[in-house]
């Protein structure tokens, strides 16, 4: 770990919750609990953990934070193409993950796990070095990349810089029972996570502060609390869902652009789900070949709300309800096509 300071302690599971998390085969080094409220990261985050709390924030920066599945890669090309004036070309020739890094995603790929990718690449070098960069710590090569940088993070605001609303950042929030089944999905799919239980399990986890980022209401809450400030723009991603122009010319105000309605119509046609399918700048074409992925799982999946009562049953539904309902009860957040 950096010699850098880092004021939260990080502790290891109890044996019951690491039992617990064993289900994630791809995860070969374990979990950890950083911080007061405990939230959950892979004991490889401690070697970045200092380095991304003490990160230089720029004013030209911009983030996009959100809870995992809650509408990040969407919400990153909408707010890449408006920052960077509807530029189509430049999309296409740079992968979005080029283009909006993911701060803290080497902490999902073990060592091990590379050597694993690396030996199935064995003679092709090329997908060797495409490894290699993929699975190391990018905050090196964040603080070198000109500016405007543009940032992705799964991260609560509390383990980012504390200056860290000295640039622009857009919080994206969603229906948890949503983000439940789309979470699955990926974890199922990617190789390195590896979730081999069933979607009741996952569920299990979630709700108990067991996975990957959690506990997930305070990660909300702690950007909803922030969301009068001048430099944060809180967005529900049920609104995107329902009025995606208006979204867009939020996100435009956000940014000191404007755009005319001809222009907003033609974003939201490269914003739609099965645009995003075939766009492979976008649909992680990458983590097929590199192995990463299974190659019969798809990173964009369906992008709609309400899925998840394919997933419930009448507990979990009840269950869900009622771990809401408690959540949000100390604070005015609330989900809009709840209310």
């Amino acid at each position: 770990m950096s010699n850098k300071t880092y004021p939260f302690e990080m502790k290891d599971m109890t044996a019951d919750e690491a039992k617990k998390l064993k289900l994630f085969t791809g995860e070969l080094g374990g979990f950890i609990r950083v911080g007061p409220k405990g939230y959950i990261a892979t004991h490889r985050f401690k070697e970045m953990a200092a380095d991304i709390y003490n990160m230089e924030i720029r004013s030209s920066d911009v983030y996009v934070v959100t809870y995992a599945r809650s509408g990040t890669t969407w919400t990153q090309e909408l707010v890449w193409m408006v920052a960077n004036n509807l530029d189509y070309e430049k999309a296409k020739s740079l992968t979005l993950t080029e283009r909006f890094p993911f701060l803290e995603f080497s902490m999902m790929v073990h060592p091990d796990m590379t050597k694993f990718f690396k030996k199935q690449k064995e003679g092709d070098i090329e997908k060797q070095k495409r490894l290699e960069v993929v699975s190391s710590h990018i905050i090196d090569r964040v603080a070198a990349a000109p500016s405007p940088r543009f940032i992705k993070t799964h991260l609560p605001l509390t383990l980012m810089p504390p200056n860290l609303l000295d640039a622009k950042v857009v919080y994206v929030a969603r229906d948890p029972r949503d983000v439940a089944v789309s979470f699955y999905h990926l974890c199922r799919s990617m190789v390195f996570m590896g979730w081999s239980g069933d979607f009741k399990s996952f569920w299990e986890l979630l709700i108990n502060d067991l996975l990957y980022w959690t506990p997930f209401f305070d990660h909300l809450k702690e950007a909803w609390e922030k969301r009068h400030h001048p430099n944060l723009l809180f967005l529900f991603y049920e609104d995107m869902q329902k009025d995606l122009p208006a979204v867009i010319n939020r996100v435009a105000d956000f940014l000191g652009k404007k755009y005319s309605d001809e222009q907003v119509a033609q974003l939201c046609e490269h914003l739609k789900v099965d645009s995003f399918k075939k766009n492979p700048s976008i649909n992680n074409v990458q983590f097929k070949e590199l192995g990463l992925m299974k190659p019969n799982e798809e990173f964009v999946r369906k992008g709609k709300s309400g899925g998840w009562r394919d997933y419930f049953d009448e507990e979990m539904t009840a269950q869900a309800e009622k771990w809401m309902e408690e959540n949000l009860r100390d604070t005015d957040l609330r989900f809009p096509h709840l209310q």
